[in-house]
């Protein structure tokens, strides 16, 4: 059994130490990698709305410390934003958001549809909603919004990209996946990280078709059905302890 962990480097290393101390296989080929967008005059004006808004969305870590970082460039106090409910979408984020003495509302499944689901989005008279996020993230959750009426402050703070590192480390990777008879999981956790894996692949279909994925959520899982791939588990949490311990299931079953 071989796993190739997909999350961005900075999450991977506890998921990975998990996984090999019950002696699973696992490389880590990250399929995103996240670089800060400039602080720009578009940022700053937004940033003076944000007084206004009723709930912030926060996706990731790197949104928090990005999204921090520009507030203070922006001149405004934490405090000021008193009135505001912090959404995280897992508890790494909720994490990153306590160091500054934040409590976010974490859904009991960490993605798009699991956030939807919260109380405090379902409230009547909701009208300004914050989005930290990376570009061409959670646009299925802010249409779902706006087709509320809910008006969407759009805070673009990080691109993503696949790693050129991880290229060429698939490149280098590719015989030995192609030859392999053992299962191989692929952590799927986005529809980013599922296009970046796609486009990895288009020279070695093989290797996209033998594979069995791991992916967050319905939405995914339902996305990579349609595109006729035939092993997919979904996964609710990306928590290192649950996909350790579904793994070891496989294992025992294998």
């Amino acid at each position: 059994m071989l796993l190739l962990n997909t999350r961005p480097i900075e999450r991977a290393q506890a998921l990975t130490q998990i996984l090999e101390h019950d002696q699973i296989d696992v490389i880590e080929l990250p399929l995103l990698e996240l670089k800060a967008m400039p602080y720009s005059a578009e940022l700053a004006a937004l940033y003076q709305q944000l007084l206004h808004a009723q709930v912030i969305v926060v996706v990731s870590p790197t949104a928090v410390d990005v999204g921090m970082r520009y507030l203070q460039a922006s001149q405004i106090e934490l405090s000021a934003l008193n009135q505001v409910q912090w959404i995280a979408v897992g508890q790494a984020t909720a994490r990153s958001l306590q160091r500054y003495g934040i409590t976010a509302t974490v859904p009991d499944i960490e993605n798009s549809e699991g956030m939807l689901q919260l109380p405090v989005l379902q409230h009547l008279h909701l009208q300004h909603v914050a989005f930290w996020r990376g570009r061409g993230g959670r646009q299925f959750m802010m249409d779902a919004l706006q087709q509320r009426g809910v008006n969407i402050l759009n805070f673009v703070l990080y691109q993503r990209q696949c790693p050129a590192q991880t290229m060429t480390q698939f490149q280098q990777l590719s015989p030995r996946l192609l030859t392999m008879t053992q299962p191989i999981f692929v952590c799927i956790s986005s529809e980013a990280s599922w296009l970046n894996w796609v486009k990895l692949c288009q020279n070695t279909p093989e290797i996209l078709s033998k594979c069995q994925y791991l992916t967050l959520g319905q939405r995914l899982t339902q996305l990579l059905l349609q595109q006729q791939i035939p092993a997919v588990q979904q996964l609710e949490s990306l928590d290192p302890e649950s996909i350790r311990n579904f793994l070891l299931k496989q294992k025992g079953t294998a």
